[in-house]
């Protein structure tokens, strides 16, 4: 009695997401972005900095953006939606 199953070779991966510089990336990425949040709220605990609110507000802003761009490029990367 013969079988009528094929033989198959295993799938192989490239396994692009256990890259080192993909973790360390996110790593930074939610550094800038904790850093963001703590310049959000550094004048709210420490009232002799809350004449300077809007200068702590912008570091915060950049901080978010910074991190949250380099979030999606390392998750797109990883993805392989980023070209190069």
């Amino acid at each position: 009695m013969a079988t009528s199953v094929k033989e198959r070779q295993p799938k192989t991966t490239d396994n692009n997401a256990n890259q080192t510089h993909y973790y360390i990336t996110m790593v930074v990425a939610v550094v800038f972005g904790m850093a963001g949040v703590f310049f959000r709220f550094l004048p709210d605990e420490i009232p002799s900095l809350d004449q300077h609110g809007f200068l702590f507000t912008s570091i915060s802003n950049v901080f978010l953006i910074i991190g949250s761009v380099l979030a999606f490029r390392t998750v797109f990367g990883i993805l392989g939606f980023r070209k190069g």
